[in-house]
Protein backbone atom coordinates (compact mmCIF):
# COMPACT_ATOMS: atom_id res chain seq x y z
CA UNK A 1 0.00 0.00 0.00
CA UNK A 2 1.35 3.09 -0.84
CA UNK A 3 2.16 6.15 1.82
CA UNK A 4 -0.06 8.20 0.51
CA UNK A 5 -3.39 6.07 0.35
CA UNK A 6 -2.05 5.37 4.07
CA UNK A 7 -2.05 8.96 4.84
CA UNK A 8 -5.83 9.90 2.81
CA UNK A 9 -6.73 7.32 4.83
CA UNK A 10 -5.76 7.81 8.18
CA UNK A 11 -7.17 11.85 6.86
CA UNK A 12 -10.43 9.72 5.56
CA UNK A 13 -10.52 8.79 9.15
CA UNK A 14 -10.68 12.11 11.06
CA UNK A 15 -13.54 13.07 8.34
CA UNK A 16 -15.42 10.27 9.88
CA UNK A 17 -15.11 11.40 13.27
CA UNK A 18 -15.69 15.26 12.69
CA UNK A 19 -18.60 13.93 10.16
CA UNK A 20 -19.94 11.77 13.28
CA UNK A 21 -19.72 14.40 15.78
CA UNK A 22 -21.42 16.93 13.87
CA UNK A 23 -24.43 15.23 12.92
CA UNK A 24 -24.97 13.94 16.79
CA UNK A 25 -24.32 17.84 17.45
CA UNK A 26 -26.96 18.73 14.85
CA UNK A 27 -28.93 15.83 16.05
CA UNK A 28 -29.25 17.58 19.37
CA UNK A 29 -31.04 20.35 18.39
CA UNK A 30 -33.48 17.77 16.36
CA UNK A 31 -34.66 16.49 19.16
CA UNK A 32 -34.80 19.59 21.39
CA UNK A 33 -37.47 20.76 18.77
CA UNK A 34 -39.25 17.44 19.17
CA UNK A 35 -39.61 17.47 22.72
CA UNK A 36 -40.74 21.14 22.52
CA UNK A 37 -43.38 20.29 19.92
CA UNK A 38 -44.65 16.65 21.80
CA UNK A 39 -44.72 18.68 25.40
CA UNK A 40 -47.07 21.87 23.55
CA UNK A 41 -44.24 24.11 24.52
CA UNK A 42 -43.72 25.38 21.30
CA UNK A 43 -47.55 26.19 20.70
CA UNK A 44 -48.36 29.93 21.64
CA UNK A 45 -50.66 32.49 21.02
CA UNK A 46 -50.37 36.34 21.32
CA UNK A 47 -53.73 37.36 20.69
CA UNK A 48 -54.94 37.16 24.39
CA UNK A 49 -51.79 39.26 25.69
CA UNK A 50 -52.78 41.59 22.90
CA UNK A 51 -56.17 42.45 23.98
CA UNK A 52 -55.12 43.32 27.43
CA UNK A 53 -52.55 46.60 25.84
CA UNK A 54 -53.99 49.33 26.14
CA UNK A 55 -52.76 51.30 25.10
CA UNK A 56 -50.69 50.40 22.57
CA UNK A 57 -47.25 50.77 23.13
CA UNK A 58 -45.17 52.96 21.26
CA UNK A 59 -42.88 51.90 18.54
CA UNK A 60 -39.09 53.07 17.07
CA UNK A 61 -37.84 51.21 14.12
CA UNK A 62 -34.19 52.17 13.51
CA UNK A 63 -33.05 51.42 10.31
CA UNK A 64 -29.28 52.10 9.68
CA UNK A 65 -27.97 53.04 5.70
CA UNK A 66 -25.21 53.31 3.90
CA UNK A 67 -25.43 54.24 -0.01
CA UNK A 68 -29.02 52.99 0.33
CA UNK A 69 -30.77 55.32 -1.96
CA UNK A 70 -31.41 52.62 -4.40
CA UNK A 71 -33.78 50.96 -2.00
CA UNK A 72 -34.44 53.21 1.28
CA UNK A 73 -37.59 54.89 -0.20
CA UNK A 74 -39.23 51.91 -1.43
CA UNK A 75 -39.05 50.26 2.31
CA UNK A 76 -40.63 53.29 3.64
CA UNK A 77 -43.14 54.21 1.64
CA UNK A 78 -44.42 49.83 1.19
CA UNK A 79 -43.84 49.30 4.94
CA UNK A 80 -45.94 52.86 5.91
CA UNK A 81 -48.79 51.73 3.84
CA UNK A 82 -48.75 48.15 4.81
CA UNK A 83 -47.86 47.70 8.62
CA UNK A 84 -51.47 47.50 10.76
CA UNK A 85 -50.15 48.96 13.49
CA UNK A 86 -51.14 52.69 14.57
CA UNK A 87 -48.76 54.11 16.80
CA UNK A 88 -45.07 53.60 15.14
CA UNK A 89 -41.75 56.07 14.02
CA UNK A 90 -39.55 55.30 11.75
CA UNK A 91 -35.52 56.56 11.98
CA UNK A 92 -33.58 55.65 9.39
CA UNK A 93 -29.29 56.73 10.32
CA UNK A 94 -27.24 58.42 7.53
CA UNK A 95 -24.00 59.66 6.98
CA UNK A 96 -23.56 63.19 5.66
CA UNK A 97 -21.03 61.84 2.61
CA UNK A 98 -23.82 59.65 1.75
CA UNK A 99 -25.54 62.37 -0.05
CA UNK A 100 -28.16 60.30 -2.23
CA UNK A 101 -29.48 58.23 0.79
CA UNK A 102 -30.05 61.76 2.91
CA UNK A 103 -31.81 63.19 0.16
CA UNK A 104 -33.96 60.28 -0.56
CA UNK A 105 -34.75 60.24 3.37
CA UNK A 106 -35.33 63.79 3.61
CA UNK A 107 -37.94 63.49 0.56
CA UNK A 108 -39.58 60.34 2.14
CA UNK A 109 -39.56 62.48 5.98
CA UNK A 110 -41.13 65.56 4.25
CA UNK A 111 -44.38 63.29 2.68
CA UNK A 112 -44.54 62.01 5.74
CA UNK A 113 -44.44 62.59 9.76
CA UNK A 114 -43.27 59.35 10.98
CA UNK A 115 -40.18 59.35 8.97
CA UNK A 116 -37.03 60.92 10.73
CA UNK A 117 -33.62 61.40 9.46
CA UNK A 118 -30.73 60.27 11.97
CA UNK A 119 -28.01 62.35 10.68
CA UNK A 120 -24.56 60.39 12.19
CA UNK A 121 -21.75 63.67 13.50
CA UNK A 122 -19.26 62.26 10.95
CA UNK A 123 -18.60 60.74 7.67
CA UNK A 124 -19.04 57.37 7.09
CA UNK A 125 -19.10 54.18 6.51
CA UNK A 126 -18.16 53.50 10.07
CA UNK A 127 -20.34 50.11 10.93
CA UNK A 128 -23.67 49.10 11.25
CA UNK A 129 -23.58 49.21 15.43
CA UNK A 130 -22.34 52.68 15.53
CA UNK A 131 -25.02 54.07 12.91
CA UNK A 132 -27.70 52.52 14.92
CA UNK A 133 -26.25 54.28 18.15
CA UNK A 134 -26.28 57.70 16.83
CA UNK A 135 -30.00 56.69 15.38
CA UNK A 136 -30.81 55.76 18.70
CA UNK A 137 -29.47 59.36 19.97
CA UNK A 138 -31.59 61.02 17.67
CA UNK A 139 -34.73 58.93 18.88
CA UNK A 140 -33.62 59.91 22.61
CA UNK A 141 -33.47 63.79 20.92
CA UNK A 142 -36.83 63.08 19.05
CA UNK A 143 -38.62 61.98 22.62
CA UNK A 144 -37.19 65.05 24.85
CA UNK A 145 -38.27 68.11 21.86
CA UNK A 146 -41.78 66.25 20.98
CA UNK A 147 -42.70 65.46 24.59
CA UNK A 148 -43.10 61.55 23.93
CA UNK A 149 -41.80 58.36 24.61
CA UNK A 150 -41.36 54.72 22.87
CA UNK A 151 -42.22 51.83 25.04
CA UNK A 152 -40.29 49.28 22.22
CA UNK A 153 -37.28 49.72 19.89
CA UNK A 154 -37.07 47.45 16.92
CA UNK A 155 -34.28 47.09 14.22
CA UNK A 156 -34.63 46.95 10.73
CA UNK A 157 -32.29 46.89 7.06
CA UNK A 158 -33.14 48.76 4.24
CA UNK A 159 -34.64 46.22 2.28
CA UNK A 160 -36.95 44.33 4.69
CA UNK A 161 -40.64 43.57 4.12
CA UNK A 162 -42.03 44.03 7.30
CA UNK A 163 -45.01 41.42 8.25
CA UNK A 164 -48.04 43.82 8.73
CA UNK A 165 -48.95 42.10 11.80
CA UNK A 166 -45.25 42.12 13.13
CA UNK A 167 -45.82 45.26 15.82
CA UNK A 168 -48.49 44.06 16.93
CA UNK A 169 -46.78 40.10 17.68
CA UNK A 170 -43.67 42.11 18.99
CA UNK A 171 -46.13 44.58 21.47
CA UNK A 172 -48.01 41.35 22.56
CA UNK A 173 -44.74 39.15 23.08
CA UNK A 174 -43.16 41.89 24.85
CA UNK A 175 -45.32 41.66 28.09
CA UNK A 176 -43.26 39.05 29.80
CA UNK A 177 -39.90 39.12 27.40
CA UNK A 178 -37.31 42.12 27.11
CA UNK A 179 -36.11 41.04 23.70
CA UNK A 180 -38.74 39.23 20.93
CA UNK A 181 -36.92 38.06 17.24
CA UNK A 182 -39.70 37.76 14.57
CA UNK A 183 -38.41 35.27 11.95
CA UNK A 184 -36.41 35.91 9.41
CA UNK A 185 -37.29 34.05 5.73
CA UNK A 186 -35.78 35.09 2.44
CA UNK A 187 -37.85 35.81 -0.48
CA UNK A 188 -37.91 33.28 -3.70
CA UNK A 189 -36.16 33.18 -6.37
CA UNK A 190 -35.63 31.35 -9.33
CA UNK A 191 -34.28 27.42 -9.03
CA UNK A 192 -31.47 27.87 -10.89
CA UNK A 193 -30.34 30.69 -8.36
CA UNK A 194 -27.85 28.41 -6.00
CA UNK A 195 -26.46 31.56 -3.91
CA UNK A 196 -29.71 32.76 -2.94
CA UNK A 197 -31.16 29.29 -2.67
CA UNK A 198 -28.65 28.67 -0.25
CA UNK A 199 -30.23 31.48 2.05
CA UNK A 200 -33.55 29.90 1.37
CA UNK A 201 -32.64 27.01 2.58
CA UNK A 202 -30.29 27.88 5.31
CA UNK A 203 -33.18 30.26 7.19
CA UNK A 204 -36.03 28.06 6.76
CA UNK A 205 -33.89 25.57 8.87
CA UNK A 206 -31.96 27.85 11.51
CA UNK A 207 -35.13 30.33 12.27
CA UNK A 208 -38.10 27.15 12.88
CA UNK A 209 -34.89 24.84 14.22
CA UNK A 210 -31.69 26.18 15.53
CA UNK A 211 -33.06 29.21 16.84
CA UNK A 212 -36.17 27.82 18.75
CA UNK A 213 -33.88 24.79 20.08
CA UNK A 214 -31.07 27.21 20.95
CA UNK A 215 -33.80 29.36 23.66
CA UNK A 216 -35.66 26.18 24.66
CA UNK A 217 -32.03 25.09 26.03
CA UNK A 218 -31.00 27.93 27.60
CA UNK A 219 -28.82 29.75 24.78
CA UNK A 220 -28.64 33.22 24.40
CA UNK A 221 -30.70 34.16 21.16
CA UNK A 222 -28.84 36.16 18.62
CA UNK A 223 -30.63 39.20 17.06
CA UNK A 224 -30.86 38.50 13.29
CA UNK A 225 -30.32 41.93 12.46
CA UNK A 226 -33.47 42.57 11.81
CA UNK A 227 -36.67 41.76 13.19
CA UNK A 228 -35.64 42.42 16.57
CA UNK A 229 -37.48 44.00 19.61
CA UNK A 230 -36.01 45.31 22.53
CA UNK A 231 -38.11 46.71 25.23
CA UNK A 232 -37.10 50.67 26.31
CA UNK A 233 -36.35 49.28 30.11
CA UNK A 234 -33.83 47.07 28.28
CA UNK A 235 -32.65 49.49 25.86
CA UNK A 236 -31.70 51.81 29.31
CA UNK A 237 -29.70 48.73 30.68
CA UNK A 238 -28.01 48.32 27.85
CA UNK A 239 -26.64 51.99 27.35
CA UNK A 240 -25.86 52.11 31.12
CA UNK A 241 -23.30 49.15 31.33
CA UNK A 242 -22.16 49.54 27.30
CA UNK A 243 -20.88 53.30 28.06
CA UNK A 244 -23.93 54.84 26.38
CA UNK A 245 -23.94 52.28 23.14
CA UNK A 246 -26.55 49.65 22.79
CA UNK A 247 -25.04 48.31 19.88
CA UNK A 248 -21.45 47.49 20.12
CA UNK A 249 -19.43 49.37 17.61
CA UNK A 250 -16.33 47.11 17.67
CA UNK A 251 -17.95 44.60 16.35
CA UNK A 252 -18.80 43.82 12.89
CA UNK A 253 -21.95 41.51 13.82
CA UNK A 254 -23.38 43.72 16.47
CA UNK A 255 -26.87 41.92 16.82
CA UNK A 256 -25.04 38.55 17.91
CA UNK A 257 -23.64 40.56 20.78
CA UNK A 258 -26.68 42.16 21.68
CA UNK A 259 -28.28 38.88 22.39
CA UNK A 260 -25.61 38.26 24.49
CA UNK A 261 -25.54 41.27 26.72
CA UNK A 262 -29.31 40.79 26.87
CA UNK A 263 -29.27 37.57 28.74
CA UNK A 264 -26.07 38.67 30.79
CA UNK A 265 -27.98 41.43 31.78
CA UNK A 266 -31.24 38.24 32.83
CA UNK A 267 -33.23 39.75 30.16
CA UNK A 268 -35.96 37.47 29.02
CA UNK A 269 -35.54 36.30 25.26
CA UNK A 270 -38.20 35.00 22.99
CA UNK A 271 -37.91 33.38 19.28
CA UNK A 272 -41.30 33.59 17.43
CA UNK A 273 -42.30 30.78 16.07
CA UNK A 274 -42.04 30.16 11.97
CA UNK A 275 -46.17 29.56 11.04
CA UNK A 276 -48.85 29.95 8.30
CA UNK A 277 -51.62 32.51 9.18
CA UNK A 278 -54.65 32.99 6.76
CA UNK A 279 -52.10 31.95 3.89
CA UNK A 280 -49.17 34.68 4.68
CA UNK A 281 -46.00 33.37 5.84
CA UNK A 282 -45.47 35.30 9.58
CA UNK A 283 -41.95 36.86 9.02
CA UNK A 284 -39.75 39.33 7.81
CA UNK A 285 -38.99 38.97 4.37
CA UNK A 286 -36.17 39.88 2.11
CA UNK A 287 -33.77 39.13 -0.62
CA UNK A 288 -30.32 37.99 0.14
CA UNK A 289 -27.17 38.39 -2.12
CA UNK A 290 -27.67 36.48 -5.21
CA UNK A 291 -24.80 36.45 -6.71
CA UNK A 292 -21.72 34.64 -5.47
CA UNK A 293 -19.02 36.92 -4.28
CA UNK A 294 -21.43 39.38 -2.62
CA UNK A 295 -22.34 36.46 -0.99
CA UNK A 296 -18.81 35.26 0.06
CA UNK A 297 -18.18 38.94 1.48
CA UNK A 298 -21.63 38.89 3.50
CA UNK A 299 -20.31 35.81 4.72
CA UNK A 300 -17.07 36.80 5.69
CA UNK A 301 -18.33 39.37 8.29
CA UNK A 302 -21.17 36.80 9.61
CA UNK A 303 -17.59 34.96 10.31
CA UNK A 304 -15.26 37.49 11.62
CA UNK A 305 -17.70 39.08 14.02
CA UNK A 306 -19.46 35.55 15.13
CA UNK A 307 -16.62 33.37 15.43
CA UNK A 308 -13.17 35.48 15.49
CA UNK A 309 -13.90 38.70 17.46
CA UNK A 310 -16.51 36.93 19.46
CA UNK A 311 -13.70 34.53 20.63
CA UNK A 312 -11.77 37.65 20.85
CA UNK A 313 -14.04 39.09 23.28
CA UNK A 314 -16.02 36.76 24.89
CA UNK A 315 -13.12 33.59 25.00
CA UNK A 316 -14.71 30.43 26.78
CA UNK A 317 -16.44 32.24 29.93
CA UNK A 318 -19.99 30.84 31.17
CA UNK A 319 -21.23 28.06 32.15
CA UNK A 320 -21.50 24.63 30.03
CA UNK A 321 -24.58 25.94 28.13
CA UNK A 322 -22.82 28.76 27.37
CA UNK A 323 -19.94 26.97 26.27
CA UNK A 324 -21.67 24.45 23.79
CA UNK A 325 -23.48 27.21 22.23
CA UNK A 326 -19.47 29.20 22.11
CA UNK A 327 -18.64 25.97 20.08
CA UNK A 328 -21.56 25.61 18.02
CA UNK A 329 -21.03 29.32 17.12
CA UNK A 330 -17.11 28.99 15.84
CA UNK A 331 -16.95 25.16 14.92
CA UNK A 332 -17.40 26.43 11.44
CA UNK A 333 -13.54 27.66 11.72
CA UNK A 334 -12.53 24.17 11.67
CA UNK A 335 -15.65 22.74 10.34
CA UNK A 336 -15.83 24.52 6.82
CA UNK A 337 -12.56 23.42 5.30
CA UNK A 338 -13.07 19.78 6.59
CA UNK A 339 -16.53 19.58 5.34
CA UNK A 340 -14.79 20.90 1.66
CA UNK A 341 -12.18 18.48 1.93
CA UNK A 342 -14.55 15.69 2.55
CA UNK A 343 -16.28 16.81 -0.83
CA UNK A 344 -13.36 16.27 -2.27
CA UNK A 345 -12.95 12.61 -1.02
CA UNK A 346 -16.59 11.97 -2.00
CA UNK A 347 -15.64 12.40 -5.74
CA UNK A 348 -12.69 11.17 -5.70
CA UNK A 349 -14.57 7.70 -4.24
CA UNK A 350 -17.35 8.21 -6.68
CA UNK A 351 -14.26 8.10 -9.72
CA UNK A 352 -12.95 4.65 -8.10
CA UNK A 353 -10.16 5.68 -5.39
CA UNK A 354 -10.95 3.40 -2.59
CA UNK A 355 -7.95 2.97 -1.02
CA UNK A 356 -7.74 5.20 1.64
CA UNK A 357 -11.46 3.41 3.00
CA UNK A 358 -9.12 0.32 3.35
CA UNK A 359 -6.17 1.72 4.82
CA UNK A 360 -8.66 3.61 7.21
CA UNK A 361 -7.10 2.73 11.04
CA UNK A 362 -8.89 0.49 13.72
CA UNK A 363 -11.21 -0.76 11.10
CA UNK A 364 -13.36 2.51 11.34
CA UNK A 365 -15.43 1.93 8.27
CA UNK A 366 -18.50 1.42 10.06
CA UNK A 367 -17.46 5.44 11.32
CA UNK A 368 -17.92 6.43 7.80
CA UNK A 369 -20.98 4.40 7.31
CA UNK A 370 -22.81 6.40 10.24
CA UNK A 371 -21.32 9.77 9.43
CA UNK A 372 -22.91 9.35 6.31
CA UNK A 373 -26.42 8.07 7.69
CA UNK A 374 -26.23 10.90 9.93
CA UNK A 375 -25.37 13.42 6.88
CA UNK A 376 -28.51 11.83 5.00
CA UNK A 377 -30.66 12.62 7.91
CA UNK A 378 -29.56 16.20 7.94
CA UNK A 379 -30.01 16.64 4.20
CA UNK A 380 -33.35 14.91 4.67
CA UNK A 381 -34.22 17.68 7.60
CA UNK A 382 -32.75 20.80 5.78
CA UNK A 383 -35.21 19.41 2.74
CA UNK A 384 -38.22 19.55 5.22
CA UNK A 385 -38.27 23.07 6.37
CA UNK A 386 -37.06 24.34 3.00
CA UNK A 387 -40.23 22.54 1.47
CA UNK A 388 -42.58 23.80 4.41
CA UNK A 389 -41.60 27.72 3.06
CA UNK A 390 -40.95 26.69 -0.88
CA UNK A 391 -42.29 23.78 -1.31
CA UNK A 392 -41.29 20.59 -2.61
CA UNK A 393 -39.96 21.04 -5.83
CA UNK A 394 -37.40 23.42 -4.38
CA UNK A 395 -36.79 21.58 -1.62
CA UNK A 396 -35.34 18.75 -4.11
CA UNK A 397 -32.61 20.88 -4.74
CA UNK A 398 -31.23 21.05 -1.22
CA UNK A 399 -28.93 18.65 -2.08
CA UNK A 400 -27.00 20.71 -5.13
CA UNK A 401 -27.17 23.95 -2.88
CA UNK A 402 -25.69 21.90 0.00
CA UNK A 403 -22.09 21.02 -1.93
CA UNK A 404 -22.56 24.97 -2.93
CA UNK A 405 -23.18 26.46 0.14
CA UNK A 406 -19.74 24.51 1.34
CA UNK A 407 -18.31 26.29 -2.01
CA UNK A 408 -19.18 29.67 -0.24
CA UNK A 409 -18.24 28.77 3.26
CA UNK A 410 -14.97 27.34 3.05
CA UNK A 411 -14.28 30.75 0.83
CA UNK A 412 -15.51 33.16 3.47
CA UNK A 413 -13.64 31.55 6.56
CA UNK A 414 -10.50 32.09 4.52
CA UNK A 415 -11.25 35.48 3.81
CA UNK A 416 -12.32 36.08 7.39
CA UNK A 417 -8.99 34.29 8.84
CA UNK A 418 -7.00 36.70 6.28
CA UNK A 419 -8.79 39.77 6.72
CA UNK A 420 -8.68 39.59 10.75
CA UNK A 421 -5.24 38.67 11.12
CA UNK A 422 -4.07 41.34 8.84
CA UNK A 423 -6.50 43.56 10.68
CA UNK A 424 -4.37 43.19 13.63
CA UNK A 425 -1.20 42.90 12.51
CA UNK A 426 -2.08 46.66 10.84
CA UNK A 427 -3.44 47.55 13.94
CA UNK A 428 -6.64 48.71 11.58
CA UNK A 429 -10.48 48.81 12.54
CA UNK A 430 -12.58 46.25 10.65
CA UNK A 431 -15.31 48.17 8.88
CA UNK A 432 -18.77 47.81 7.42
CA UNK A 433 -18.72 45.36 4.62
CA UNK A 434 -21.18 46.08 2.15
CA UNK A 435 -23.92 44.18 0.97
CA UNK A 436 -25.67 45.65 -2.66
CA UNK A 437 -29.31 45.89 -1.66
CA UNK A 438 -32.83 44.96 -3.60
CA UNK A 439 -36.10 45.76 -2.21
CA UNK A 440 -39.21 43.66 -3.57
CA UNK A 441 -42.42 44.97 -4.53
CA UNK A 442 -45.37 44.37 -2.60
CA UNK A 443 -46.81 41.91 -5.69
CA UNK A 444 -43.69 39.63 -4.75
CA UNK A 445 -45.90 37.49 -2.20
CA UNK A 446 -49.15 37.89 -3.48
CA UNK A 447 -49.05 38.31 -7.63
CA UNK A 448 -48.53 35.45 -10.19
CA UNK A 449 -45.59 36.03 -11.97
CA UNK A 450 -45.40 37.42 -15.28
CA UNK A 451 -43.87 34.98 -18.11
CA UNK A 452 -40.67 35.66 -18.83
CA UNK A 453 -40.75 36.52 -22.34
CA UNK A 454 -42.98 39.02 -21.67
CA UNK A 455 -40.96 40.68 -19.46
CA UNK A 456 -38.04 40.53 -21.89
CA UNK A 457 -40.28 42.04 -24.56
CA UNK A 458 -41.40 45.41 -22.03
CA UNK A 459 -37.38 45.57 -21.44
CA UNK A 460 -36.50 45.93 -25.09
CA UNK A 461 -34.11 43.04 -24.96
CA UNK A 462 -35.64 41.04 -27.45
CA UNK A 463 -38.84 41.39 -29.92
CA UNK A 464 -41.92 39.34 -29.66
CA UNK A 465 -41.74 37.05 -32.51
CA UNK A 466 -37.67 35.79 -31.21
CA UNK A 467 -40.32 35.01 -27.81
CA UNK A 468 -42.14 32.92 -29.95
CA UNK A 469 -40.06 30.89 -32.20
CA UNK A 470 -37.85 30.62 -29.64
CA UNK A 471 -40.39 28.87 -27.10
CA UNK A 472 -41.65 26.55 -30.52
CA UNK A 473 -37.82 25.32 -30.90
CA UNK A 474 -36.23 25.08 -27.74
CA UNK A 475 -35.90 21.85 -25.44
CA UNK A 476 -38.52 21.42 -22.91
CA UNK A 477 -35.61 21.34 -20.28
CA UNK A 478 -33.96 24.50 -20.70
CA UNK A 479 -35.75 27.63 -19.66
CA UNK A 480 -36.68 30.22 -22.39
CA UNK A 481 -33.74 32.38 -20.82
CA UNK A 482 -30.79 30.44 -20.64
CA UNK A 483 -32.06 29.61 -24.09
CA UNK A 484 -31.85 33.03 -25.64
CA UNK A 485 -28.42 33.30 -23.48
CA UNK A 486 -26.81 30.65 -25.34
CA UNK A 487 -28.21 31.47 -28.86
CA UNK A 488 -26.62 35.01 -28.78
CA UNK A 489 -29.70 37.06 -28.25
CA UNK A 490 -29.71 37.85 -24.61
CA UNK A 491 -26.91 38.62 -22.08
CA UNK A 492 -26.79 37.05 -18.82
CA UNK A 493 -27.26 40.32 -17.33
CA UNK A 494 -30.13 40.81 -19.13
CA UNK A 495 -31.52 37.46 -18.13
CA UNK A 496 -31.23 38.44 -14.38
CA UNK A 497 -32.56 41.76 -14.90
CA UNK A 498 -35.57 39.88 -16.42
CA UNK A 499 -35.74 37.03 -13.96
CA UNK A 500 -35.14 39.85 -11.03
CA UNK A 501 -37.94 41.65 -12.41
CA UNK A 502 -40.25 38.07 -12.82
CA UNK A 503 -39.36 37.45 -8.91
CA UNK A 504 -41.14 41.04 -7.75
CA UNK A 505 -37.94 42.47 -7.08
CA UNK A 506 -36.24 45.94 -9.08
CA UNK A 507 -32.39 45.23 -8.64
CA UNK A 508 -30.07 48.37 -8.34
CA UNK A 509 -28.69 49.17 -11.54
CA UNK A 510 -25.59 51.20 -10.42
CA UNK A 511 -24.91 49.49 -6.78
CA UNK A 512 -22.07 50.39 -5.40
CA UNK A 513 -19.31 48.29 -4.70
CA UNK A 514 -17.26 48.45 -1.04
CA UNK A 515 -19.33 48.34 1.86
CA UNK A 516 -22.41 48.76 4.10
CA UNK A 517 -24.52 45.72 6.06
Amino acid sequence: MHSFDYLAGWALFILGVWIAANGLDDLVLDLAVLHRWLTGRARRSTRAALLRLDPLPRIAILVPCWQESGVIARMLEHNLSAVDYPYFDFFVGAYPNDLATVRTVEAVQARHPRVHLALCPHDGPTNKADCLNWAMQHLMLHEETRGTAFDIVAVHDAEDMIHPSELRWLAAEMQDAEMVQVPVIALPTPWLNLTHGVYCDEFAESQAKDLQARTYLGGFLPSCGVGTGLTRAMVERLAQTGQNQIFQPGSLTEDYELGRRVQDLGGRQRMLPVRWERGQLMATREYFPRDFWPAVKQRTRWVTGIALQGWEANGWRGNWVRRYWWWRDRKGLLGNPLTALCNVFFLAGLLGWREPVQAMPFGSQPLIAAGLALQAHRLLMRMAYSARIYGPWFALGVPVRFVWGNVINLLCTVRAIYQFARAKWRREPLRWVKTAHAFPSRTALTQPKRPLGEILVDLGYVTRDQVRRSLQIKPRDIPLGEYLVRQGRLTDGQRWDALSMQSGCVPELDSPVGEAT
